[in-house]
């Protein structure tokens, strides 16, 4: 095995029972049983205001405590695993709420620093991530026709953004009505990449 690593596991779907959360349970079970320092969170057990309000980030919204565990299980690991479903061809909105709260300048990112590029230094360096998406849409239209639009969004636009590299996609579809077998497939595939930790 790979040398143990600390690993926070977050299930973005918003509903009680999903595919996310077995992939998410999966993952975190198979993790720890491999020895890794493995914590979970369910997006929909989280109760918080969605709506970060006014652009910028002046007079931001006090993080309620399920945010401010959320972002301090982001600081404390060293690998972190999405697992959410595509919905109109992005995240859910609790989310992306989650998202537009708790990424945070001054503990994600810093506008005192910058990149070479210019951009606001990222502040969660040195740590990596896989996402594992379920979707209907057929991969490689995703591809073709979308342009991989929230894999780039997310490789990109927030876990890049903040320091997350490299970023592992699993992209599992078609999730709603799959094929007999299909589960159990990703399943194992789940089972294989938490061993590892990657």
């Amino acid at each position: 095995m790979s040398m143990a690593k600390r690993i926070y596991v977050l299930n973005g779907h918003p509903a009680e029972a999903s595919l996310s959360r077995h992939l998410a349970e999966t993952y975190w079970t198979e993790a720890a049983g491999a020895g890794h320092d493995v914590r979970i969170a369910h997006v929909n057990n989280m109760h918080f205001d969605m709506d970060r309000g006014a652009a910028g980030y002046s007079g931001a919204k006090a993080l309620e405590p399920v945010l401010e565990e959320a972002l301090s299980n982001l600081e404390w690991c060293e690998h972190f695993v999405l697992t959410s479903p595509m919905w109109w061809g992005g995240l859910p909105a609790k989310l992306k709420g989650l998202i537009d709260r708790s990424l945070l300048p001054g503990r994600t990112f810093s506008f005192d620093e910058k990149t070479s590029m210019g951009l606001p230094k990222p502040l969660l360096s040195g740590r990596t991530a896989r996402v594992i998406l379920t979707a209907d849409t057929p991969g490689f239209f995703l591809r073709l026709a979308y342009g991989n639009a929230i894999k780039r969004q997310l490789r990109g636009q927030i876990l890049g953004f903040v320091g997350f590299k490299p970023i592992a996609f699993s992209y599992l579809a078609p999730a709603s009505h799959p094929k007999d077998g299909k589960v159990e497939q990703w399943t194992k595939t789940v089972r294989g990449v938490a061993t590892k930790g990657v």
